[in-house]
């Protein structure tokens, strides 16, 4: 008799097509785009963090709360952008 996980993974398998394995090219396209946005997040980060301090040193903890937040924003819509351009590449 099977258990409930094993009927599980069976329905899981018959219900999913088959993934097709990456190419050495997409393989290479994908860690290029990771590059790239990897770059991208570290540009905003540094001149955010700029701006951040900028506004602790003149005591404006409005406009910090702010750049925090922008900080917070701009990261997840870079990985977003990353991970759409990902999934895009896996799929050609």
């Amino acid at each position: 008799m099977k258990s409930a996980y094993e009927l599980a993974m069976e329905r899981l398998a018959k219900s999913e097509p088959a993934a097709k394995p990456l190419t050495a090219e997409k393989k290479a396209r994908l860690a290029e785009i990771d590059r790239v946005y990897q770059g991208k997040i570290a540009e905003r980060e540094i001149f955010l963090k700029q701006k951040l301090n900028e506004a602790l040193g003149s005591q404006n903890f409005d406009e910090a709360d702010k750049v925090r937040q922008q900080i917070v924003s701009e990261k997840a819509r870079l990985n977003e952008e990353r991970d759409s351009e990902k999934e895009r590449i896996r799929r050609s």
